[in-house]
């Protein structure tokens, strides 16, 4: 998987971050997955925003095969809770659409072309990675101290955790304002082509480093 494709695909969350709270939260995809969120927080529709979002990032993209993956990109949820906000989002690239299905040796390089891509928006510092397995999944995770470039006065604990699932490459990323939205995030049950798991992250995902 192209790193330079994956960050274009997760840079199109970043601008929907701070859209108006929709009636209800999504929880599942046709895609293979679904992830569970208390009722407290707020769905936001990102599919009014995310068709200019693709077409202003595709007039920078390189290739063509860029520009395929950035059509293909689904945001499956975003949630957003409290103030300053933290915020989930969910992003899914479907395989039958971008034409290209990828295996464990593309997980790597996917998620950490998705942690680059929030770097135009943020300043990271302190990263911390891992790798574990949900049932026959393997998830690739990083966590990290943010600043938002445009409010560097607020602190957030952003978060991010990718796999590979029969129909799509999925990355679930929080912006947690405080430990209890971090402990939400990572806390949300979630099944992975009918593999159901009582949480997105259990409490040993750091002790293993990826690739070891």
């Amino acid at each position: 998987m192209n790193a330079r494709l994956a960050i274009t695909l997760f840079f199109c969350a970043t601008p929907l971050l701070a859209q108006a709270p929709a009636a209800a939260v999504v929880h599942s995809s046709d895609l293979g997955f679904s992830y569970s969120v208390p009722s407290d927080w707020e769905a936001v529709d990102a599919r009014t925003t995310l068709p200019g979002v693709q077409e202003q990032v595709t007039k920078n993209a390189a290739t063509e095969e860029e520009k395929k993956g950035i059509a293909c990109v689904q945001i499956a949820l975003t949630a957003r809770h409290g103030e300053p906000a933290s915020v989930m989002v969910v992003m899914a690239l479907p395989f039958d659409c971008f034409g290209q299905v990828m295996t464990d040796k593309d997980l790597p390089g996917f998620a950490e072309g998705a942690s680059e891509g929030l770097k135009s928006s943020f300043d990271f510092s302190d990263p911390v990675f891992g790798s574990y397995s949900l049932g026959s999944h393997s998830m690739w995770i990083e966590r990290a101290k943010g600043n938002p470039k445009d409010h560097p006065e607020l602190k957030y604990t952003v978060e991010i955790t990718c796999s590979l699932l029969k129909k799509s490459a999925v990355c679930w990323m929080a912006m947690a304002a405080n430990e209890a939205a971090l402990r939400t995030f990572e806390n949300g049950a979630v099944a992975l082509d009918g593999d159901a798991q009582p949480a997105l992250v259990p409490v040993s995902s750091f002790d293993k480093k990826p690739g070891s």
